[in-house]
């Protein structure tokens, strides 16, 4: 972290070094600097503000000196760092106030070599706001910041949202406009660090090798090893920089008007903890903030912010079945997922699913609003497929370009060797996957660059992508575009811009009122960084209809410090990579922590539902879903649903556990008993008001087919601890390659039951109390029901001692019985708040 500390131990460390070193000049500069520091304390003051509930001052040398609750007078800033209320930076140096003084609200801060900016503070009924309304050379300020400004809180750091917070008091910070950033300038790109604070061991180093880990970010407030900071910055981008990132050691950052660093704002508050997130509200509304909501209600206050939803493929023909199984899930969001578009870029319908267009779309929302179900759809940012309008047959020159070059020599339509200038931009191959330069009107795809001047693109393919091979002169622009390992282009600022209002062109002519950002990170293509980020939702959201702001639900895979202002939540987890029950779970659950102290909804990201998936498992994410209070995505296409014989049962669970999640029906203390990954939980309906939750004690082991000498016993020995009381067991049976027959199974070496059944392999044993038991295939269906009393396999409070035997049918080497056994704890009644 960054920041301009003056601690006198730090100081005279320094300046030890400095005499040890000899360095005269730089001796003096820290006398003076020790000097200055030690009577800041004693310079006038020249803003003395209470507004709502903090006292803020500002000394004559530009400084924020208090941050003092005006309630119990405690002041929270931090000793011994200086806190200026802005700093410039000139020639890649961080240069602070020399002196302030006021005026009419205007703060004048004097800065070295005659730089003289002018600060507008306003105090409003909640917080103050400081604005760069003006400043001497602007041309040479490289960027302006604000703070940072530390404090002594340590107990919650809302890196995102810009709040610290005690139990007792919370300050912040926020960003009032796009190009005011949360946070500092850690990166040249406007990347901010992307690693969990909490988790690290250096809390103030910007750096950690995690660095990228996660996807969300440190912001507009960071730790400190002895406190925390507030901060916000905004660059000058009237001029081309270079910079790296996206794996590129270099890449240009083209110029950007949007008027530089004059206009920067922030809002700075201070509240009682409990009032923070109505504070921010407060703020929204007074200046002008996106404020988006769900039927009347802020959506970071209404629960249906974290409603679950479905995902599922739906055409205009089979959108009735869609919304028939959303609603038999008891959810009330359906989202398409498939091909919603021919292209990404210009973003038209695909008539394959919607072969009428925008008017097939809207009919399909109509027809979902009519029964309470609000539709939706996937939207991957600024990815630009290469079969799209933007790069076929004639390229957009708004795709994003990592630099250019210029040719050296003529070169006709059929050259498959270009000369360059320079290589720079041509040669970075880390992220480099569709190798395509950008002449005029063609795009050229090439194999490699030549290792020595001449440089030279080789083995070049004319007319890539159906654009035109034409022949061009000596001296022309050749362009590197910039494109994503999902083998797409992507856009410069104008055009996010241009796609942002496609998009919300296409959300207020169909009513759709669900949408997720994909791929965000995407628009640093743009040159903007974060900046970027933010860019793309702002301009979809301001082009809405009022209509659609007073219903609407937006989430994205990430957020930034202002894009937070647009967004209902972040849902990112995948369920591709593993069981449903393992695929991402540690940070899927790691990141409820991020969430709950960002003023963030808790949501668990996506659950695929296969034929396979069973009830145990669904039941399994319901609970987490619950404990967490967090909603979550069930990707299940009608297929799946008719093929899973248990889809009945899961859809009617999903319905109730959602029902009680959303009204906050479950105590505090039954939500923590469920956050724990390692229990399990049931529920069962009483009447259409009350449940019974179970905990579920299960274990799992496996029977193995072994290989033993004559007499010797081949069964496997389970030691099971049942938590709950006296009771009859549960078990699950699988036959895993092999089929099994001759199943045994004895409880405390006196209980012994033989079962009458064959279970071939991928087939599953199931007895869940009562006179039954069920054989399934692997898809859940029924193949068999058994009569048999097992009421006298009973088990024990504690430990017990479970035998199981069987025989090994058509079995290879890996042949096995996995057998599960489950018991039941006591009965919690739960009822359904109104």
């Amino acid at each position: 972290m960054y920041l301009p500390t003056n601690s006198p131990n730090l100081i005279m460390h320094r300046f030890l070094n400095l005499i040890k070193l000899k360095q005269l000049p730089l001796i003096i500069l820290f006398l003076a600097s020790f000097i200055a520091v030690s009577c800041s304390s004693d310079q006038t003051k020249i803003v003395d503000k209470t507004v709502g509930s903090l006292t803020l001052t500002i000394n004559d040398k530009g400084s924020v000196v208090n941050l003092i609750d005006a309630t119990t007078g405690k002041d929270y800033i931090l000793k011994d760092t200086l806190a200026p209320l802005m700093s410039i930076r000139v020639n890649n140096k961080m240069i602070y106030p020399k002196y302030a003084t006021i005026e009419n609200g205007i703060i004048n801060l004097t800065f070295e070599n005659d730089v003289v900016a002018e600060v507008k503070m306003e105090e409003k009924e909640t917080h103050l706001t400081f604005e760069l309304i003006s400043i001497t050379n602007n041309e040479n300020i490289e960027l302006i910041v604000w703070g940072p400004f530390p404090t002594t809180i340590q107990k919650t750091i809302s890196e995102t949202v810009g709040v610290v917070r005690d139990d007792d008091f919370a300050i912040g910070i926020q960003a009032l406009n796009l190009k005011t950033l949360g946070g500092y300038p850690w990166n040249e790109s406007d990347r901010m660090p992307e690693f969990d604070f909490v988790r690290e061991a250096e809390t103030d180093n910007m750096h950690p090798e995690s660095d990228g880990s996660v996807l969300y970010r440190i912001e507009a407030a960071a730790p400190l090893q002895n406190g925390s900071s507030l901060q916000a910055y905004t660059r000058n981008r009237t001029t081309q920089r270079i910079y790296s990132d996206v794996d590129h050691d270099m890449i240009v950052a083209p110029p950007y008007d949007d008027g530089g660093v004059i206009g920067s704002k922030i809002a700075f508050f201070g509240s009682p903890e409990p009032k923070t997130l109505e504070t921010i509200g407060a703020i929204e509304i007074a200046e002008g903030l996106p404020h988006p909501m769900i039927d009347g209600e802020w959506v970071k206050t209404n629960p249906n912010a974290a409603a679950a939803y479905l995902i599922t493929n739906f055409t205009e023909e089979t959108v009735d079945e869609a919304i028939a199984l959303t609603k038999k899930a008891g959810l009330k969001y359906l989202y398409h997922y498939g091909k919603t578009f021919e292209t990404w870029g210009q973003f038209e319908l695909y008539k394959g699913e919607f072969p009428n267009g925008i008017e097939g779309l809207k009919e399909c929302v109509d027809k979902a609003a009519e029964e309470g179900v609000y539709l939706g759809t996937h939207f991957l940012s600024n990815f630009i497929q290469t079969d799209d309008a933007y790069v076929t047959p004639i390229p957009d020159e708004r795709l994003a370009k990592v630099g250019s070059s210029t040719l050296v020599d003529d070169i006709d339509e059929t050259a498959s060797t270009i000369t360059i200038e320079s290589p720079e931009f041509f040669n970075q191959m880390k992220n480099n996957n569709l190798k395509t330069v950008m002449i005029g009107e063609e795009l050229i795809r090439y194999g490699s660059v030549s290792e020595a001047s001449p440089w030279q693109l080789l083995d070049c393919q004319r007319g890539a992508f159906d654009t035109k091979a034409s022949s061009h002169q000596s001296g022309e622009k050749i362009s590197k575009l910039l494109d994503h390992g999902y083998k797409v282009f992507l856009s410069d600022a104008d055009l996010t811009k241009e796609m942002s209002v496609t998009m919300a062109n296409l959300y207020n002519q169909t009513g759709l009122r669900q949408i997720s950002f994909d791929g965000l990170e995407g628009n640093r293509s743009t040159g903007l960084g974060s900046y970027g980020e933010s860019l793309m939702p702002y301009t979809w959201y301001t082009n809405l209809s009022d209509d659609l702001k007073n219903h609407l639900i937006i989430d994205a895979s990430r957020t930034t410090h202002f894009f937070w202002h647009i967004y209902s939540r972040m849902n990112w987890g995948e369920p591709w990579y593993a069981g449903f029950r393992e695929s991402q779970t540690e940070y899927r659950f790691n990141n409820q922590a991020y969430f709950q102290r960002n003023f963030m909804p808790g949501m668990l990201g996506w659950f695929k539902m296969t034929p396979e998936t069973s009830v145990e498992d669904m039941e399994w994410m319901l609970a987490k879903s619950a404990g967490y209070d967090a909603g979550y995505a069930l990707v299940a296409d009608l297929e799946t649903v008719d093929q899973n014989g248990n889809s009945d049962k899961i859809l009617e669970l999903i319905g109730d556990w959602e029902k009680l999640r959303i009204s906050n029906s479950f105590t505090e203390t039954q939500k923590e008993a469920m956050r724990n990954s390692d229990k399990e939980f049931t529920l069962k309906n009483i009447n259409g008001s009350e449940w019974n939750l179970q905990e579920v004690y299960s274990e799992i082991y496996v029977h193995e087919k072994k290989i033993r000498q004559p007499g010797e016993p081949l069964y496997s020995t389970l030691e099971f601890n049942n938590l709950g009381k006296e009771q009859v067991v549960h078990f699950t049976m699988t036959a895993m390659s092999c089929d099994v027959s001759a199943i045994t199974l004895e409880i405390n070496g006196y209980k012994k039951v033989e079962l009458p059944v064959s279970i071939k392999e991928g087939q599953t044993l199931k007895y869940t109390g009562g006179k039954e038991l069920v054989l399934y295939d692997a898809n859940w269906q029924i193949i068999r029901k058994y009569e048999i009393d097992l009421s006298d396999l009973k088990i024990n409070q504690g430990e017990n001692v479970i035998t199981a035997d069987s025989n090994f049918d058509r079995a290879d080497k890996d042949a096995s019985l996995k057998v599960e056994i489950r018991t039941y704890g006591e009965e919690q009644k739960v009822v359904l708040k109104s």
